[in-house]
This record gives C-alpha cells, sequence and structure tokens, in this order.
C-alpha cells in the first residue's frame, strides 16, 4: 500500500508555492539593491568570471560571491530577468524550511515542529525577503541552518552534525562577509557556559574544543576561503579596503552609508517583521523554559543579535532576518506547550488585518516609502480577520491547536494570494522602471538620465543590458528627470 502523506504536507506545499512562487515575476526588480545584485551575476553568467564581482564592468565588492552564484545559474538556465535573480531565493526559503521542520521535529517533536514551520514560513519579512534576489535570505538560510544544526552539540554533545554545521557556516560568510561569524557569538558563550555550569565531570555538557577539531574546522574553510583567497589575488588591496573596512566593519561604525536609525529602530521593526505573529511573543516571557540548555541558546541568538544591530550605526529592517527563525522556533514551543493560547491565537489573527490595510498602501510605500503612502480607508475586508479570530478560538478550545495556527496561516495565504494577483500591476506602475522601460527602450539610444533616484537608475541600466549615461557627462537628445507625474514620477524630456 502506497504510504499517504502527512496532513501537513497537504497545507504547506499549496500554501508554500503561493506565498514563495505564484507571480513571482508579477512585478520587476524593486529598491537599487536588487537590480544592482542581477546586474552584476548576469555579467558573471556573461562572462564567466565567477571572482570578481563587476557592475558595468568595474570591480564591486559590496558582498561576497554566492547570492550572485545562485542568480548567475538562474540566468545560465535561460530564466528571465525577474525569475533568474528570484528563483533561487524562493527555492532555498523553501529548501529552509523543510530543514527548520527536520531539525525541530527531532529536537522537541512533530507538533512543535509544524506550528514553529508555519510561524516562520508566515511571518511578513520572511515572505518578503524570500522573493526578492538580494543578499539577506541566502546568509539567513545557511547561517540559521548550521546554528539549528548545533542544537545536539549544546544539548547533549552529539557531535555528528558539527561538519555539516560548519560547511554551512562557510557558506553563509560565502553570502554575507564576517557578519555570520559575529552573529555565532551566542554558540561560543553558550557552549562556555553550559561547560561550567556542569557539576563535574558531566559527558553531556559541549566543549569548545570539538569545534576546533580538523574535521569540523575543514569544512568551513574549504565553504569560505577559496572565493576571498582568489578574489584578493585578482585584485589585491583594493578588494580588502573596500569590502573588509568599508562594507563590514565601517558599516557598524560609520554612518557613511546613509542607513543611520535610531537606537529603538528594531523594536516597531521586529513588530512588522513577525506579523501577523506578533501576539505570540509576551509568551515567551516564561522564565522557566529556559532551563532547556537549547532554548536558553536560541534565546541568546535572538538577543545578541538584536543588541549587535540595535547598536550599529546603519540600520536596515532585512537585518532582522536572521533572528526570526530562533523567534519562530521559541514562539511555536510556547504556543504548542500553553496550557490555554485561545486569547494569544485569536489575537494573532486579529493582526491578518494588516493583509487589508497592505493591499490598500503597498505600492505607494514601495515607491516613495510608508510615511508618503496614502492613507488607508476602511473596508469590508477588515471584518474577515474577526471571523477568522472566533474560529480560531473555537478550535483551540477543543483542543485542535494545530489547527488554530493553520486557520491563521492560510490567513496570510489568503492575504498574500489577494495583493500579489490584484496589487502587482500597480507595484510593478509604481515601484519599479520595468513598465516604464518597455516604453522608451525603442529610443534607448537617445537617452540620458538626469537627476532621478539611485533605484531607478540602478533598475533602468538593468533592464537597459547597459551603462545609461548621465546627463551631465553624456547628453542626450531624450534626458529622464523625475517629475511630479504619475508612478514613479520619472519622464523623458527632449533636452534643451
Amino acid at each position: 500500500m502506497p504510504r499517504k502523506f502527512p496532513r501537513l504536507v497537504w497545507l504547506a506545499a499549496p500554501l508554500a508555492f503561493v506565498l514563495y512562487f505564484y507571480r513571482l515575476s508579477a512585478f520587476g526588480l524593486l529598491g537599487p539593491d536588487e537590480p544592482r545584485y542581477a546586474s552584476i551575476a548576469r555579467e558573471m553568467a556573461r562572462s564567466g568570471d565567477w571572482v570578481t564581482p563587476r557592475l558595468w564592468g568595474s570591480p564591486w565588492f559590496e558582498k561576497p560571491a554566492l547570492t550572485y552564484w545562485l542568480s548567475g545559474a538562474g540566468f545560465r538556465l535561460g530564466l528571465g530577468p525577474e525569475l533568474a535573480p528570484r528563483l533561487p531565493v524562493a527555492l532555498l526559503a523553501t529548501c529552509f524550511l523543510v530543514f527548520f521542520w527536520w531539525i525541530v521535529k527531532r529536537e522537541f517533536g512533530c507538533l512543535e515542529a509544524g506550528i514553529a514551520t508555519l510561524i516562520l514560513g508566515t511571518c511578513g519579512e520572511w515572505i518578503g525577503l524570500s522573493q526578492v534576489g538580494t543578499t539577506d535570505l541566502p546568509m539567513t538560510a545557511t547561517f540559521s541552518a548550521a546554528m539549528l544544526l548545533a542544537l545536539p552539540w549544546l544539548a547533549r554533545r552529539e557531535a555528528r552534525f558539527l561538519p555539516a554545521a560548519s560547511a554551512l557556516l562557510g557558506l553563509a560568510v560565502l553570502a554575507q562577509g564576517l557578519l555570520p561569524l559575529v552573529l555565532a557569538t551566542p554558540l561560543l558563550a553558550a557552549a562556555w557556559w553550559f561547560r561550567r555550569q556542569a557539576a563535574g565531570p558531566d559527558a553531556s555538557a559541549p566543549a569548545l574544543g570539538d569545534l576546533i577539531r580538523p574535521r569540523v574546522l575543514a569544512p568551513f574553510l574549504v565553504a569560505a576561503l577559496p572565493w576571498y583567497a582568489l578574489c584578493y589575488l585578482r585584485n589585491g588591496n583594493p578588494f580588502l579596503v573596500e569590502f573588509i573596512w568599508r562594507q563590514q566593519i565601517g558599516r557598524f561604525f560609520s554612518s557613511e552609508l546613509q542607513h543611520g536609525q535610531p537606537w529603538w529602530y528594531y523594536a516597531p521593526v521586529l513588530a512588522g517583521a513577525f506579523l501577523p505573529w506578533t501576539a505570540a511573543l509576551p509568551m515567551l516571557a516564561r522564565r522557566e523554559a529556559y532551563r532547556d540548555r537549547r532554548r536558553l541558546f536560541l534565546a541568546l541568538w535572538f538577543l545578541f543579535g538584536f543588541v549587535f544591530f540595535s547598536v550599529s550605526r546603519n540600520k536596515l529592517g532585512g537585518y532582522l532576518l536572521p533572528l526570526l527563525p530562533p523567534l519562530a522556533l521559541l514562539a511555536g514551543l510556547a504556543i504548542a506547550e500553553a496550557k490555554d493560547a485561545r486569547g494569544w491565537l485569536a489575537a494573532c489573527a486579529l493582526l491578518l488585518i494588516a493583509y487589508p490595510v497592505t493591499f490598500q498602501v503597498l505600492p505607494d510605500a514601495l515607491a516613495w516609502g510608508l510615511s508618503r503612502a496614502p492613507r488607508p480607508e476602511f473596508h469590508w475586508s477588515w471584518l474577515l480577520p474577526g471571523a477568522a479570530a472566533a474560529l480560531v478560538w473555537m478550535l483551540a478550545a477543543r483542543g485542535k491547536r494545530a489547527g488554530a495556527v493553520a486557520v491563521v496561516a492560510l490567513g496570510v495565504g489568503a492575504g498574500v494570494f489577494c495583493v500579489k494577483q490584484f496589487e502587482a500591476a500597480r507595484v510593478d506602475e509604481l515601484a519599479s522602471v520595468r513598465d516604464l522601460w518597455s516604453h522608451i527602450k525603442g529610443q534607448a539610444g537617445d537617452i540620458c538620465y538626469g537627476d532621478i533616484r539611485r533605484d531607478s537608475i540602478y533598475g533602468l541600466k538593468y533592464y537597459a543590458g547597459a551603462e545609461l549615461p548621465d546627463c551631465s557627462a553624456q547628453p542626450r537628445p531624450l534626458q529622464l528627470v523625475q517629475s511630479q507625474g504619475h508612478g514613479l514620477g520619472i519622464e523623458a524630456r527632449p533636452r534643451k
């Protein structure tokens, strides 16, 4: 008799398709980073030089190579200009969720794994950054997998997964530079503390010496070092100065990169990033839960990263992504073990109102920033989260806690489907230059750009497939200028 699929698969598979793959190319590349990274990856695929990242012919040492390689593989496979950078990231996000479910099931149980995976897979920032071709998700997936594979070692000194964890940490360094090594500090601190607190010669306490054994250290070096060595040999000191000093160390200490924010910036960002599960965060305040080494480590992982990013001079919302897996796991454990989770889960269902609100403001927020987006107006769909909350309450009251979590997750899926189905065209018009370029590409040889936004310049160059000149340096008959018109506010005017 053929083996039946678990019920979770029947929910997870279509939900993952809607959240991560449905209409993945419905709008053009967004912001300054996505078209810039895609341009570098496309150049790697065209030239065959997979070592030196180049942006329009010049070395560009802002990020390491892993994300460029993933997108470059997409270009080599003939994927479109949107799918090539985005599909590898979406695939990596879903593969990580499968791994996340497996490791949580192994360590804590099936119910806990299902709840925690649904929480992580449906929180707002995970969904958003799983569908853009930037470095945040590749670093988070590889780094978080490495940290989670260390759980058996921390709990029982079960070291068989440490070589795989080491290799994954090396890939994380290949995705984002020195940051994963800094964020791994809680692993060392937890291991040291657990060993110190062990009563007598406790064989189950982790020993830091396990981490420097050749079979553990070698996979990290093999994964991380070759690209760095080759890039330095080809480019010399400019690579070290730009990549290590300015982009890695300078991001923490200097506001030169113009991403400065107040110290409390990440508190509201976290509340939005974890939606709709933000209402469950107070459940994590149970002190007795952290007598378990694994849970204490997860809490240290989150708290250290949160403090580190808050102290940094440069702050971006996407920096919090590697802190969501431990938070989702702790929230999943808290929900699974709570004596009465009805109120918490119903509150999470009420927060689904974020999706009908997002439906109204998303295109303008992506184009101009949330502060300049129009105020949302009441719509009948705002009442649906209330109905979902009532259903969640009833399910939780009958002991069907996994079903209650699934209702919230399905509510997220419905909200994301509506945004993708009905708002993608407006996002493409207001926040991406793809639609603009389709109208002016026939005059590409006559166009230069004037005073327009940086993200628009990168997007236009990406879709043009070539360097567009600045009008101040190379005048042409048509000048792209920022205006107060519809959409991006960019129009082509004849030069006077």
